[in-house]
């Protein structure tokens, strides 16, 4: 007889991932996490914590420890990239608070992730395990790791990013497209930046290319920077590369003197490569599902690529709940159905990259004010179910 709870495998233990491993285990099921890693460090750049995303981390309750540790800037505006004209500004702080009944933070990826991970369940997360199979059946799911070891699900859920493995036995091998852009991402102490005034969050954007600068402590000693500029093509195999000042220099020509001088100030310049995929024909098949980057990789011109996949793990969760466990195929159906309409969007609009620029696209309404609780489920596509 079927589990009343059934195994729950994660692989990927990123931002999506922690997610769903911190609800399911407070919902009862039984999660174990397999991570490729050897350890958890703090890694990547910054993040923006958006109040679709608060309302969750509410929901699982580290919205203190974020907001004693990120920074909550006071407003938001867009600038012209070479004149520094506002464009249109948004009001954040107590303000956005109100209207969207939870906080606007940004924070050092690191540390959001290192808050996240410290509240799975001891024991929870397994290191070193690189998937390289995955068998299943009517009603067992069996994963291999590169170590030789083997683990059963019941459920499988991909939460390993934008090169999924758990996505490539599915579909099959396919590699991401490069959209012929990169970003170059900075992360420095703000004590470089001498007397040049820094604004809580902003974005100076040009015909073709932007770059965002913002606080991501709550101290204000770190300054993150991080552009999107057209570069015609991207060869290496790395999945990113050094950069230099002198690049962005280049990339940035004629914008603000303010950005030249902050360019002077950043270190350790990286260069990555913005990475897409074609729609997915489906999210899952049988007892597996993915969530986040890797079923719907976009790029991160709206600070919404985490958001989505940390909203995908709410909704799987409650999806599972609301349905019951004996009911996992209508559940994983339903999660879909309530979740593609939504990622399909924000992807689009990160793609087109005018969202908050100007009047035009300047309503944040439809992506702050989400809850992935209380948003009211529309029913299945009738018929044509991958999962059975």
């Amino acid at each position: 007889m079927k589990r009343i709870r059934p195994r729950i495998a994660i692989v990927g233990a990123g931002l999506g991932g922690a997610t769903a491993a911190i609800l399911l285990s407070r919902a009862g099921y039984a999660v174990s996490v397999y991570e490729q890693t050897a350890a958890f460090a703090r890694v990547g750049a910054g993040i923006h914590l958006t109040p679709n995303v608060m309302k969750v981390m509410r929901h699982i309750e580290v919205e203190r420890r974020l907001r004693e540790t990120g920074f909550e800037p006071a407003n938001w505006p867009s600038r012209d990239g070479a004149t520094g004209e506002v464009l249109l500004e948004i009001t954040l702080g107590r303000v956005a608070e109100e209207r969207y009944g939870a906080p606007y933070l940004t924070v050092h990826r690191g540390d959001f992730h290192d808050i996240l991970t410290n509240a799975i369940p001891p024991g929870a997360v397994h290191f070193n395990k690189r998937l390289v199979g995955l068998d299943t059946t009517e009603t067992i799911a069996r994963l291999k790791f590169h170590d030789g070891t083997e683990a059963e699900a019941d459920l499988v859920i991909g939460a390993d990013g934008l090169n999924s493995k758990v996505r490539e036995i599915l579909l099959g091998p396919e590699k991401p497209r490069y959209s012929g852009s990169v970003a170059h991402r900075s992360a420095f102490p703000a004590s470089l930046l001498g007397e040049l005034r820094l604004e809580d969050c902003v974005k100076w954007w040009s015909p073709d290319r932007h770059v965002v600068v913002y606080y991501v402590t709550r101290s204000r000693n770190e300054v993150y920077l991080v552009t999107g500029v057209p570069e015609p093509e991207w060869t290496a195999e790395a999945s990113w590369l050094p950069s230099t000042t002198n690049e962005l220099r280049r990339a940035l020509e004629g914008y603000h003197p303010d950005i030249q001088r902050l360019i002077g100030a950043s270190q350790a310049m990286t260069k990555w490569p913005l990475m897409e995929r074609k729609r997915l024909p489906l999210w899952g098949r049988g007892g597996v599902v993915l969530l986040g980057d890797a079923c719907h990789p976009m790029k991160p011109h709206m600070a919404q690529g985490a958001a989505m996949a940390i909203e995908d793990a709410a909704m799987l969760v409650r999806c599972l709940i609301e349905v019951g466990a004996n009911s996992l195929g209508y559940a994983l159906e339903l999660y879909e159905a309530n979740r593609i309409g939504r990622t399909t969007r924000v992807q689009q609009g990160s793609q087109r990259n005018t969202w908050l620029r100007d009047p035009s696209d300047g309503n944040p309404d439809w992506v702050f004010g989400y809850d992935v609780f209380d948003a009211a489920l529309v029913p299945t596509a009738a018929g044509g179910s991958s999962f059975g």
